[in-house]
């Protein structure tokens, strides 16, 4: 039985409170449960390594799979990466918030460890009001899906605690996501775009939005 502090965020007055708790928890460098617009995320500082190992223990996962980084606007992730080429830009324009990751050379200042990322980072910015409170809040978040390694990513905050349980400081009900579309990741690290996965945004329509025609990795 899960006995984390569980929050239905469709009460305003519990809303306001689960997402207080989430970002105290995310500050003291803890891990919590939020809707996404895709699937359940589990996330934490992505400035804290140890909070992000913590985040991977908790998956039985290794560093070898990178954590992605959510984001609550635009603009942030200006700070986040070496340069954000045209392509991205009209990327970012045509499809954020929503369903659509992209991997750039992240800045070599930050002093992050999300895994074996060879100097890259993916980042999204997700079309959910909770998630995009709460990072708006606290800033960039890593996030992977809320589950554990080898099992199918939690659509609702009970399968999401059946698999975590206690790991999690705080759980963010937002009711059941829909269908568990993954997001499509588009690898903008070099001048050629490469589509590393089609999720619910079409590769034509990345094509379409760029340009030029994008290729498989």
């Amino acid at each position: 039985m899960n006995t984390v502090p569980t929050f239905d965020c469709s009460d305003p007055d519990e809303r306001v409170r689960g997402l207080a708790a989430a970002a105290r928890a995310v500050r003291t460098g803890g891990l919590v449960v939020l809707p996404t617009d895709t699937v359940y995320g589990l996330g934490c500082d992505a400035f804290s390594g140890e909070a992000v190992r913590a985040l991977l223990a908790a998956k039985n996962r290794g560093p070898d799979m990178p954590v992605p980084v959510l984001v609550g606007s635009w603009t942030t992730i200006d700070g986040l990466v070496t340069g954000v080429p045209s392509g991205a830009r009209s990327l970012i324009e045509a499809f954020w918030p929503g369903a659509l990751s992209l991997v750039l050379p992240h800045a070599p200042s930050l002093a992050w460890d999300l895994g074996t990322t060879r100097g890259t980072v993916m980042l999204r910015m997700p079309l959910h009001p909770v998630a995009l409170e709460l990072l708006r809040d606290v800033g960039p978040m890593a996030v992977s899906s809320a589950n554990t390694s080898g099992r199918p990513p939690a659509s609702n905050v009970t399968e999401a605690a059946d698999q975590l349980g206690p790991s999690v400081g705080v759980y963010l009900d937002g009711g059941p996501s829909g269908a568990p579309v993954a997001s499509t990741i588009v690898d903008l690290t070099d001048a050629t775009p490469r589509l590393l996965r089609e999720g619910d945004i079409t590769a034509a329509q990345v094509s379409e939005v760029l340009g030029e025609q994008v290729l498989p990795a």
